[in-house]
C-alpha cells in the first residue's frame, strides 16, 4: 500500500470516527450501526480510490474481485476496437487484461510488430491456438483449419496448399467468379439503379462472396445472389452460428457451457444454427461421395472431368492410417474455408466503398485507372462492349492503384480486428513483456492500423499512395500489416482474395456510382469478422463515360 494511500484510509477513518462521536443522547444506542456503515463506506471509498490509481501502472482500473470486467462491458458497449486501441496507445502498444479471478478472461494484448514476428514466426511453435481457442470455437469449426493445432492443422495445410496453386483450381475460382459477377451481380445492382432504390451492398457482397466460396469448398451453389435476394437457411444459419460463437469469446466459460447445458441463450440459437449447417454439409457430402463412386466406375475419359473443389480434393485423400477422412472431419475442413472466404473479401470490400464515398478523390484514380485498360483494348483494335465488358486477368494484375486502394482499406478495416494465441512455454516478448506458460495473447490488428509509431502521423487517413513507389504497388512486412496473417499460417487465399475484390471491385466503379445513403449509420459489429453493424446503405447511378 503507498504512503498516500494509506493517508486516504486513515483519513477516511478518522472522519468516520468523527461522525460518529458527534452524537449523543437517544443516539448513543445506535452507535455500533453508525460506526459501521461509515466504516464500509470509507473502504469503498479507498477501494475505488485505489482502484482508480491503478489506471497509471496497468491501463485500466483494477477492482476487487471482478478486476478489469467493468471497463471491458463499458467498451463492448460503444466501440469496443477503438477502446481497444486507446488502452493500446496508452500502454505503449501491450497490456495485460484482468479479468474476475474466477474466469479466464486473463489476456495480454498486443499491437506491436515486433511481438507479432516473435508469436507468428520466430517463436511459431510456442504461440498454438490452443485448447481455449478450440473449445470456444470448436462446436462451428471442430477440427478445421482455423483452430487445429500441429500434425492436424499441417496435414490440411499442406493439402490445401497444393489445391490453391494447381492450375485446376485456379481456373475453378476465375471462371466462377466471371459468372456470379457477370450474371448474378451486376443484374442485381442494375435492378437497384432502375428502381433508385436503396440496396444493403454488405448484404448484396456478402452473398457473391458465399457463393463464390461454396463453390470452391462444396462444389456446390447455392444460389444467394439471384434477383429478389432470397434467404438461403444454410446462409443464415452459417452467419448466425458465427455471431453466437464470437458471443462465447466475453463470456466466461462456465457461464456459457453451462447454458449449452441448459439450452437457454445464445447457446440454443448457436445449436439451431448448427444443426442447420450440418444438415446442409452432410448432405453435400453424402451426395459427393456417390458422385465420386460413380465416377471410379465410368471410363477414364469422364474420370478426367472430375471437380476441383476442396471437398472432392480431400474426399479423395487419406489420413496418416490410410483410411479415408470421416464425414465429420471434411464437415469441419469445408465449414472453415466457407468461414475464411466468406466474410474476410466482403467486408472488406464494404468497408473499401464506404471509404470511397469519404475520399472522392481516391475513386477518381481507380477510376481512370481502370478506363486506361478499356482504352489499351480499344487502342489495340479490339472490340470493347461496355455493358459485357470482362476485365482479362492480366488486367486485373496490372491495377495498381486499386491494389493500394483495398489494401489501406484493409489496413483501417482490417477483415479479423483481433487474433488468439496461447503461450505453451514461458516466454518474453521482444517489448519486455512476460508470458507465462498458458497465457493468452490477443493481437489486435485494427488497432495497429491506429498506430503513429508504425504508420506515421496521418494513420487514420485513407490515403492508398503510401502503398505505392513510383506508382507500383509496394508491399508491407506481414508483422506490420498483419490483414492476412503471417508466418507459416499465412493466408494461403491471400492471392485469389484480392483477385476476387480487384475484379468485382473494377466490374462495379466501371459501371456506376455507389452513394452511400445520407445519414446511414457506420459502426463495426462485434464479430469473428469486421461486420458493418447496420449493413450499408447505397442507392447507384450509372458512370457517364463522357465526363471521364
Amino acid at each position: 500500500m503507498s504512503a498516500m494511500d494509506t493517508a486516504v484510509w486513515q483519513n477516511a477513518t478518522v472522519a468516520a470516527a468523527a461522525a460518529a462521536g458527534a452524537g449523543s443522547g437517544g443516539l448513543a444506542g445506535l452507535l455500533p450501526e453508525v460506526q459501521t456503515v461509515e466504516l464500509l463506506v470509507a473502504a469503498s471509498i479507498f477501494v475505488a480510490i485505489h482502484s482508480l490509481r491503478q489506471r497509471r501502472t496497468q491501463g485500466l482500473p483494477t477492482w476487487p474481485l471482478v478486476g478489469m470486467l467493468p471497463s471491458l462491458l463499458l467498451g463492448i458497449r460503444s466501440d469496443m476496437y477503438e477502446w481497444i486501441t486507446g488502452v493500446l496507445k496508452a500502454r505503449g502498444g501491450t497490456f495485460t487484461f484482468r479479468g474476475p479471478w474466477f474466469t479466464n478472461l486473463q489476456c495480454v494484448v498486443t499491437a506491436d510488430p515486433r511481438n507479432l514476428e516473435h508469436l507468428l514466426k520466430t517463436r511459431f511453435g510456442s504461440f498454438p491456438k490452443g485448447p481455449y481457442f478450440r473449445d470456444t470455437v470448436g462446436d462451428l469449426l471442430g477440427d478445421g483449419i482455423f483452430g487445429a493445432d500441429d500434425e492436424v492443422w499441417r496435414r490440411q495445410r499442406k493439402a490445401a496448399s497444393l489445391e490453391f496453386h494447381s492450375a485446376e483450381f485456379r481456373a475453378l475460382t476465375a471462371s466462377s467468379l466471371v459468372e456470379l459477377v457477370h450474371r448474378r451481380l451486376l443484374p442485381v445492382l442494375a435492378d437497384a439503379e432502375a428502381t433508385t432504390g436503396a440496396v444493403d451492398l454488405q448484404d448484396v457482397l456478402l452473398r457473391l462472396t458465399f457463393d463464390n466460396v461454396c463453390m470452391i469448398a462444396f462444389g456446390v451453389d447455392p444460389g444467394c445472389l439471384r434477383p429478389g435476394l432470397p434467404e438461403i437457411p444454410f446462409a443464415r444459419a452459417f452467419e448466425d452460428a458465427t455471431e453466437a460463437t464470437t458471443i462465447r469469446f466475453i463470456t466466461p466459460t462456465a457461464v456459457w457451457r453451462a447454458m449449452r447445458a441448459l439450452g437457454v441463450g445464445h447457446e440454443r440459437v448457436l445449436q439451431r444454427c448448427l444443426a442447420g449447417v450440418d444438415e446442409f454439409a452432410y448432405d453435400v457430402i453424402r451426395r459427393r461421395k456417390e458422385e465420386l463412386a460413380a465416377e471410379a466406375a465410368a471410363t477414364a475419359e469422364a474420370a478426367g472431368r472430375s471437380r476441383s473443389d476442396l471437398l472432392t480434393v480431400f474426399t479423395k485423400m487419406r489420413d496418416e492410417d490410410g483410411r479415408p477422412y470421416t464425414d465429420k472431419f471434411l464437415r469441419d475442413i469445408c465449414v472453415n474455408f466457407i468461414l475464411a472466404g466468406r466474410d474476410t473479401s466482403s467486408v472488406a470490400l464494404a468497408w473499401f466503398f464506404w471509404l470511397l464515398g469519404r475520399n472522392p478523390g481516391v475513386e477518381a484514380k481507380i477510376v481512370e485507372e481502370i478506363e486506361g485498360m478499356v482504352a489499351a483494348r480499344k487502342e489495340a483494335g479490339r472490340e470493347v462492349e461496355e455493358e459485357e465488358l470482362v476485365f482479362r486477368p492480366e488486367e486485373v494484375k496490372r491495377m495498381e492503384y486499386l491494389h493500394a486502394a483495398l489494401s489501406e482499406a484493409l489496413r483501417l478495416y482490417p477483415s479479423v480486428p483481433v487474433d488468439h494465441k496461447e503461450v505453451v512455454e514461458d516466454e518474453v516478448f521482444p517489448d519486455g513483456t512476460v508470458l507465462k506458460k498458458g497465457t493468452k495473447v490477443i493481437y489486435a490488428m485494427y488497432s495497429m492500423g491506429r498506430m503513429e509509431s508504425i504508420w506515421g502521423d496521418d494513420c487514420r487517413e485513407y490515403k492508398p499512395e503510401r502503398w505505392l513507389r513510383d506508382g507500383r504497388f509496394m508491399s508491407e512486412s506481414a508483422y506490420k500489416f498483419t490483414a492476412f496473417n503471417g508466418g507459416p499460417r499465412l493466408c494461403l487465399g491471400k492471392d485469389f482474395a484480392y483477385y476476387q475484390m480487384k475484379f468485382a471491385a473494377a466490374s462495379i466503379l466501371h459501371r456506376y456510382r455507389v452513394h452511400v445513403v445520407e445519414g446511414h449509420p457506420v459502426a463495426p459489429k462485434l464479430a469473428l469478422t469486421m461486420y458493418m453493424k447496420h449493413g450499408l446503405k447505397v442507392t447507384l447511378t450509372k458512370r457517364d463515360k463522357t465526363k471521364l
